[in-house]
């Protein structure tokens, strides 16, 4: 996966909106302004933040040592930081981002 992809595949969801608020290196993904993407923009491996359920966040982080790890600058209970193109494939990364988007959209009842 390269940025481009993720940005893609960010956007395409809706609503959802892009934004720059901790500077220029960090791109934030955001619907019902709540954050569910956060991308470092200046390393050169692609990595990313997503939000995560718990129990689910401790099982990624063990059966995949080299790709998922506790969330870096967030609440490390509920956030991961996937580095892109190493264990696990571009729709797994996909499905991790559609769990995030799921986890801060609002509930429909």
């Amino acid at each position: 996966m390269h940025i481009e992809d993720l940005h893609r595949y960010c956007l395409a969801k809706d609503p959802v909106t892009e934004e720059l608020p901790f500077g220029p290196d960090t791109l934030v993904f955001k619907t019902f302004g709540k954050i569910f993407v956060l991308v470092n923009l200046s390393d050169e491996e692609l990595k990313f933040n997503v939000k995560c359920d718990p129990e689910h966040a401790l099982i990624l982080r063990e059966h995949y040592p080299q790709t998922v790890f506790p969330g870096y600058h967030m609440n490390k209970k509920h956030w991961n930081t996937v580095y892109a193109n190493r264990e696990l494939s571009d729709q797994q990364l996909k499905d991790l981002i559609d769990h995030s988007f799921a986890l801060v959209s609002p509930k429909k009842k």
